[in-house]
């Protein structure tokens, strides 16, 4: 990085944390500290509710979970636009209306303490976690690729939007993702602008999409019912849907962002400009993914992006047996590049898909190497090189300043999330455990000041979280596991509280202990793919606690 990078990186992240903390920096109670004053427009609880979800994972895994395998991933969110209108239709106007704080105050009415208690340590529990990867994400990227110490970055992004977080509460949140948002969307722009800047002369973005395709990599819809495929119309508009009704409509991160909101409508017109945005938003980045694949097709790329991979393979035994494998690497590369400055046919098409073949064993087998050498390594060494592509092609190929600005896009979606996430996680403390069991009055003031101090505490279990943290297969796919096991379970619970009106609390608590367990064996034997996880917890809880409830004396119930 040369020195206009960290001047523009810098100036981006100090004007966030800076407006951040001024604008909101008296909350008077805790209307305004948890409900940010009830006095955001539609818009600002759109941008809200879409920053929070585009976590940094966002912009680093996907565009290599797409340069890997394509555009199939964008089906994960068809789910999202239904989930949005049922968000709108039914749980919008009931927190509106019984004007709670978090979304569990409601299952204490509907049901009882214990009940909203475990959905919010259920909450808290996978909250926490990824409050945590939020920060380690895109730490250990940059940490791998720029040099810098991972414990330094893991502390400086947590104590960052700690600072506002901690200042201004749900308000600081809603408006510094205002700016943060239009950063990530002007620097995304502008990292497509220049993918397609650096193709060669004669390659138009319709050849470009015909390389793409010859490569597999547009194939976006999947039929198919295999259930070993994670990523089909089916688990999207199926396992997606619960998730994201999970996600937006149980989940306080979320909850909050348009609890803020100034009327029920400003909420639901929030949501549904979100339903509308963020599927083209996703694909877009997908497709920046697919070009930055198409770019190397006409410029090397390493056999693995992973700097400190190669870096491991370097010093080792297996240095020789890996440079054989980068030699054969680099012949595919050279006569794909051959075939497609050629103007290649359809009838070259298999040839193109052969060589892609040839290229992906040979990854695999430098994957192998790694993993030996990671076996004998002290310090974990990631083969999976998915999260590398993406900041491998801002490092080497943008010019000055604007590989601060596309730095600055991760960092600000790290903040974003993180901030959200501590947001709430401090709210739903404060609000479903600490204040519902201080048995004293206290004043407005001193439930603003736990909720500052629940924070700070959450913000300080994030970054230790980050610390210990270590690499999943793929950054983004782990996040999404984390709430899967998690958000099936308390929707089927929220589902219950609003339509299956005979069942009662104990039921429900009873089941939901049972479905938690369940679900955390069956991720743990791998039946499923994650996704369907959210559909089988929320019949699991539902079918188990009206089995429950039919069996249960009368008796049981009275005494709640």
């Amino acid at each position: 990085m040369q020195t206009l990078d960290w001047i523009v990186l810098s100036i981006t992240l100090t004007f966030i944390v800076a407006y951040g903390t001024y604008v909101t920096r008296k909350s008077a109670n805790v209307q305004d500290y948890i409900k940010g004053g009830n006095d955001s427009k539609w818009w600002t609880i759109g941008l809200s509710v879409m920053a929070t979800q585009a976590s940094a994972i966002t912009f680093l895994s996907t565009p290599g979970q797409a340069f890997h395998s394509g555009m199939g991933f964008v089906q994960f969110y068809f789910g999202l636009p239904i989930a949005m209108v049922i968000i709108c239709v039914v749980f919008i106007p009931i927190y509106h209306k019984l004007k709670v704080y978090t979304a569990y105050e409601f299952l204490e009415g509907r049901f009882d303490l214990k009940t909203r208690t475990l959905a919010a340590i259920l909450f808290l529990i996978q909250r926490g976690l990824a409050a945590g990867i939020t920060i380690f994400a895109p730490a250990i990227i940059l940490s791998a690729v720029l040099g810098w110490d991972l414990l330094t970055l893991n502390i400086i992004i947590g104590f960052l939007v700690i600072i506002y977080t901690v200042s201004g509460g749900t308000k600081a949140v809603n408006v510094t993702q205002k700016q943060q948002m239009i950063i990530i969307f002007v620097g995304m722009l502008i990292a497509f602008y220049m993918i397609m800047s650096q193709l060669p002369a004669d390659i138009t973005f319709s050849k470009a999409l015909k390389i793409a395709g010859a490569s597999g990599k547009m194939e976006v819809l999947d039929f198919s019912f295999d259930l070993n495929n994670r990523y089909t119309i089916w688990t999207g508009l199926l396992g997606g849907t619960f998730l994201m009704l999970s996600y937006f409509g149980t989940d306080q991160s979320q909850v909050q962002r348009y609890l803020s909101g100034k009327s029920v409508r400003e909420s639901q017109l929030g949501l549904i400009f979100n339903g509308l945005l963020k599927v083209p938003m996703q694909f877009f980045i997908l497709l920046v993914g697919v070009m930055v694949f198409v770019f190397y097709q006409f410029n090397a790329s390493p056999l693995n992006f992973n700097p400190k991979a190669t870096e491991a393979i370097a010093n080792s035994e297996y240095v020789a047996e890996y440079q054989q494998l980068e030699k054969e690497h680099i012949k595919i590369e050279d006569a794909k590049k051959l075939l497609f400055l050629d103007g290649f046919q359809n009838e070259e098409i298999n040839q193109v898909r052969s060589l892609n073949e040839r290229d992906l064993a040979l990854k695999a087998s430098a994957k192998e190497i790694i993993k030996k050498i990671d076996e004998s390594s002290i310090e974990k060494i990631e083969s999976n090189d998915k999260d590398y592509v993406f900041i491998h092609f801002i490092l080497n190929n943008l010019p000055r300043g604007l590989i601060g600005l596309l730095l600055a896009v991760i960092l600000s979606a790290a903040m974003s999330s993180t901030a959200s996430e501590l947001n709430a996680l401090a709210s739903t403390t404060a609000i479903d455990l600490y204040k519902r069991n201080v048995r004293e009055e206290k004043s407005e003031m001193h439930y603003v000041k736990m909720s500052k101090w629940f924070t700070l505490g959450w913000g300080i279990l994030a970054i230790s979280v980050a610390c210990i943290a270590n690499l999943f297969e793929n950054l983004i796919e782990m996040v999404n596991i984390i709430g899967s096991i998690f958000y099936g379970n308390v929707l089927g619970i929220f589902l219950l509280a609003f339509f299956i009106k005979f069942v009662k609390g104990n039921a429900v608590f009873i089941a939901a202990v049972i479905t938690q367990a369940i679900i955390i064996w069956v991720f743990k034997i791998d039946w499923l793919p994650y996704l369907w996880l959210n559909l089988l917890g929320c019949v699991l809880v539902m079918g188990i606690a009206m089995i429950l409830q039919l069996f249960m004396p009368k008796s049981v119930d009275e005494i709640e």
